[in-house]
C-alpha cells in the first residue's frame, strides 16, 4: 500500500524508550521545567473544562513519586490558584521539592488522611507514570479504593497500576474516566485490555517530534475516504476483485450467506460461492449477484460455518486446494482448523489474514505447539496475537471488544480498532466481517492494512444499526453500504 497508510489521521502510540528519548532530546533545548510546565498547564486546562461541566468545585491530587507525581501536584497548585478547593494525598517523603513548594503557596491541603477523598468531585491520578511497572504500589492500595465512585477519575499520563506496555489489564489497578497524556499516545492508550482502564483519552501538544516507528495505530472515520479502494470508469467486475467464499455448511448454512451477503454489500466485484446444497440455495436465493462454482478469483475467504462432516467433504478438499493456491486468504472459523504448521510454511511470503475469536486463537496456538489457554490470550491478546502471527507467518487479526491486527514481522505496528458497540458481540458478527476484509484482499489491499480497515467499517455499520440497542449480525451487512457512502464524503 502507498504512503497514504502513513498519513492522515492515523493514530499512532510510541513506545515508552522512545518517548523518553523525544522528551531528552526536547528538554536539552528548553529552559528546566519548561517541558513539565507544558504538561501542567494542559493537565489543568482539561481539569478545570471537567470540572465545570460538572459543576464540581472539589479535587484532589493523588501524588506518587517522580515527575508524574509532579505533574497532578503542579496541576492541583493552579487549580488552587483559581478558586478551586484542592488537597493532594501524598507521601511526605517522596514528593517532588517545587511541586510541593508551589501546592503550599497556593494553598493545596497536604494530607496523608484517605478521608480528604470523601467529597471529592474530580480526582487526578498522578500515582504513577509510564516509567512504572505494571501493578499498583502498595501504598496507594488504599487511595484508589477510597476514590468516591461519584468523582471523575482522570488519570496523569497512564492509569496507575496498568502496564504502560499494554500487556496485561492490573483489576486492582486505576481504571479512569478520562487518561491526559502528552504529545503521543502510548500502547497502554490503544491496546486491549488496557485501554479498557484509560477512557476517554486526551493528548496535550507539548511539543514531541518523534521520528521512529510507533508500536501500534488506530484508524479513523476520515481515514476511510483516503484508503477505500474506489473503482474508476475503467474498472470491470474482474479488475474490482473477485472474492471466492467457502463458507457455509449442511449444519451452519447461514453463515455462508452473512459472509457473501456482506462481500456483495462491501463492493466486492463478483463472489463466488463453494459449498453444499443446503447453504448453496440459501445464499442463491438471498444473494443472487453471487457465482455459484469454481473459476478465477483474486482472493478466498475460508471458514465461517465450515464443517469437517463427510457430507461436506468436497468443500473441505475446495478449502484445501485454495491454501495451497497463490491467491490471498482470509481463513476464520471452521476454517482456522485446517492451517497445519506445513500449510503454513507453504503460504509463508503469501497474503494470509486469519480472523480467530480468543477461544480460536488459543486453540490454534496450542495446536501449533504453543499450549495457551483462552484465558491467557484474553489477559494479553497482543502477546498471543503476535505469536500467532509469528508462528504461521501470516497476518492476525484478534476479534474482541478492541480489535488487533498483528503482522508475522515484528518490527512493524500492530493496528488497533475499537469502533463498535458491545451488542456486536452476537453470532454471525464475525461472518460478516470476514466477507468485509475479504473483499479488501480481493481489492489488493495487504493483509495487515485489509484488517484495520475491515475492522473499522465493520464497527462503525455496527454503531449505527445499533444506536444504543442490539444488532443482528445480517442488518451489520446490509448497512455497509449507507455507511461506506457516508465515510467516502467525508473530508480528509
Amino acid at each position: 500500500m502507498p504512503d497514504l497508510w502513513l498519513t492522515g489521521g492515523v493514530i499512532e502510540a510510541y513506545a515508552v524508550p522512545d518517548v523518553y528519548a523525544a522528551e531528552e532530546a526536547l528538554m536539552a533545548t528548553l529552559p528546566d521545567g519548561a517541558l513539565m510546565a507544558r504538561a501542567v498547564r494542559g493537565l489543568a486546562a482539561v481539569a478545570r473544562v471537567r470540572l465545570q461541566e460538572r459543576g464540581g468545585r472539589r479535587v484532589v491530587a493523588l501524588v506518587g513519586p517522580g515527575n508524574n507525581g509532579a505533574d497532578a501536584l503542579f496541576a492541583a497548585a493552579r487549580l488552587a490558584r483559581k478558586g478551586y478547593q484542592v488537597a493532594a494525598l501524598h507521601r511526605p517523603q517522596a514528593v517532588h521539592e517545587g511541586a510541593r513548594e508551589a501546592a503550599v503557596e497556593a494553598g493545596v491541603d497536604l494530607s496523608q488522611d484517605c478521608a480528604v477523598l470523601a467529597d471529592a468531585d474530580l480526582v487526578l491520578d498522578g500515582i504513577v507514570g509510564i516509567g512504572g511497572r505494571a501493578g499498583l504500589p502498595e501504598f496507594a492500595a488504599d487511595w484508589v479504593a477510597a476514590v468516591p465512585p461519584t468523582a471523575y477519575l482522570i488519570a496523569v499520563d497512564l492509569p496507575s497500576g496498568q502496564d504502560p506496555a499494554g500487556g496485561a489489564l492490573d483489576p486492582d489497578g486505576v481504571f479512569a474516566d478520562e487518561t491526559v497524556t502528552f504529545s503521543v499516545a502510548k500502547p497502554v492508550h490503544l491496546l486491549p485490555p488496557t485501554e479498557a482502564a484509560c477512557g476517554l483519552l486526551t493528548v496535550v501538544d507539548i511539543g514531541l517530534d518523534l521520528d521512529v516507528m510507533p508500536a501500534v495505530r488506530r484508524l479513523g472515520h476520515d481515514d476511510v475516504a483516503r484508503l477505500w479502494p474506489i473503482p474508476s470508469a475503467s474498472d470491470d467486475k474482474y479488475s474490482r476483485g473477485v472474492l471466492g467464499v467457502i463458507a457455509g455448511s449442511q449444519r451452519y448454512p447461514g453463515a455462508a450467506v452473512l459472509t457473501v451477503t456482506a462481500a456483495v454489500e462491501a463492493g466486492a466485484g463478483m463472489v463466488r460461492y463453494l459449498g453444499p446444497d443446503a447453504p448453496t440455495r440459501l445464499v442463491l436465493a438471498s444473494v443472487p449477484e453471487a457465482v455459484h462454482g469454481p473459476g478465477r478469483v483474486a482472493a478466498w475467504a475460508i471458514g465461517p460455518g465450515l464443517d469437517s462432516n463427510p457430507g461436506d467433504r468436497d468443500q473441505v478438499y475446495a478449502a484445501h486446494a485454495a491454501l495451497l493456491s497463490d491467491r490471498a486468504v482470509l481463513l476464520d472459523a471452521g476454517g482456522l482448523a485446517l492451517l497445519s504448521p506445513d500449510l503454513a510454511r507453504q503460504r509463508a511470503g503469501m497474503e494470509t489474514l486469519l480472523t480467530p475469536h480468543a477461544g480460536e486463537c488459543a486453540t490454534l496456538l496450542t495446536r501449533l505447539g504453543q499450549p495457551v489457554s483462552r484465558a491467557e490470550v484474553e489477559r494479553s491478546p497482543h502477546a498471543a496475537a503476535a505469536a500467532l502471527a509469528a508462528l504461521t507467518d501470516a497476518t492476525v487479526l484478534l476479534k474482541g471488544s478492541t480489535t488487533l491486527i498483528v503482522g508475522p514481522e515484528s518490527t512493524h505496528p500492530a493496528w488497533s480498532q475499537a469502533d463498535a458497540p458491545a451488542w456486536l458481540a452476537t453470532a454471525g458478527a464475525g461472518d460478516v466481517l470476514a466477507g468485509l476484509a475479504g473483499v479488501l484482499l480481493a481489492a489488493g489491499l495487504p493483509a495487515l492494512h485489509a484488517g484495520a480497515l475491515a475492522a473499522l467499517v465493520h464497527g462503525v455499520a455496527a454503531d449505527e444499526v445499533s444506536r444504543g440497542g442490539p444488532v443482528r449480525a445480517l442488518r451489520v451487512a446490509h448497512a455497509i453500504p449507507q455507511v461506506l457512502a457516508r465515510l467516502l464524503t467525508r473530508a480528509t
